[in-house]
């Protein structure tokens, strides 16, 4: 019988998440992909393991059996792989991490490529997600690591599960028509009679602005809702709004754009989240290591302490 990992693992997240669809958004396949998959498996061991509910799909008594083993092979897998990885040092082993366009551009480029130089056996892969989205998937085991966030006037509410490594803290700036505003800094408040360009509600980023004009006493008038910030960089160069952005992006800001200090500053932290089940990884430690020497280079280096510490909420 030939177990392929891969597979077994689509199985172990159907039998946690209950459809293909959340699978293939877990592991970042497409259903089709993942049904062919499990096709394959049942035709490796020879059984039905899963069957049709009407239009749902679930596991077969057989299916549940596997399902249950494969927990014990996957987590005998990984161990297998930090064993070999700290007999050799932790500097030849595969990570897969997940950012966002700021982060990955950033802090993670300039810090892989520090890393390539001086530990070439050390591969970090990347999935794109929205910063919402990255955590849930270390949870899960779809990925080693991830950046996560958390803004000084909006905490996060963070699962137990995860160990949290601070490695930048970041300012957000008024991004406005160039000309604008002439002043060094700018209140929120003067902000108010302007449209916005914002991420929407559902973002992190978009909660945490809005809450702070909430505390300056408006609502901002959005006329434009995006989630990359470059893209709101660009709408803001075209004169057609305002927005925040984070120090991060500062290194894209077009012609047409002018920066400018908030009077009260708002804050975020960006963490390293790695599952604190998982074996500690010297691999790991690196990437943390080199991605704090980014921040400091971009002059955004952390003390290193969680946010659940308290010097970094009161920002």
């Amino acid at each position: 019988m030939d177990l392929s990992l891969r597979r077994l693992r689509m199985l172990r997240e159907l039998h946690r998440r209950g459809t293909v669809t959340a699978v293939a958004a877990a592991l970042h396949y497409s259903p089709s992909g993942v049904s062919q998959q499990l096709t394959q498996l049942e035709r490796d061991v020879g059984v039905v393991l899963v069957e049709r509910y009407g239009r749902r799909i679930r596991l077969t008594d057989l299916g549940l059996l596997l399902a249950e083993h494969a927990e014990e092979i996957l987590a005998s897998a990984d161990r297998a792989s930090i064993a070999l990885e700290q007999a050799q040092g932790g500097v030849a082993t595969r990570l897969t991490a997940g950012v966002w366009a700021s982060v990955a551009s950033g802090l993670v480029t300039p810090a892989l490529s520090a890393l390539a130089k001086e530990y070439p056996g050390l591969e970090v892969r990347t999935v794109e997600l929205a910063p919402e989205s990255t955590a849930e998937a270390v949870i899960d085991g779809s990925l080693d690591f991830s950046f996560v966030l958390d803004y000084s006037n909006y905490p996060m509410t963070w699962d137990p599960i995860l160990i949290r490594e601070v490695v930048a803290v970041e300012r957000l700036y008024a991004a406005v028509p160039a000309g604008s505003i002439p002043e060094p800094t700018v209140a929120l408040l003067d902000l108010s009679e302007y449209p916005w360009i914002l991420a929407s509600w559902r973002s992190h980023l978009g909660k945490a602005v809005r809450l702070a004009c909430r505390q300056q006493g408006f609502e901002p008038n959005i006329i434009h809702t995006v989630e990359e910030q470059s893209t709101a960089l660009a709408m803001v160069a075209g004169g057609l709004g305002v927005s925040l952005v984070s120090d991060l992006a500062l290194d894209s800001v077009p012609t047409g754009v002018s920066i400018v200090a908030l009077d009260q500053p708002v804050m975020r932290t960006v963490s390293i989240a790695r599952h604190s089940a998982a074996s500690p990884r010297s691999a790991l430690d690196l990437v943390i290591d080199a991605v704090r020497t980014a921040a400091a280079e971009k002059g955004i280096a952390s003390s290193g302490q969680s946010p659940e510490d308290g010097d970094l909420q009161d920002q």
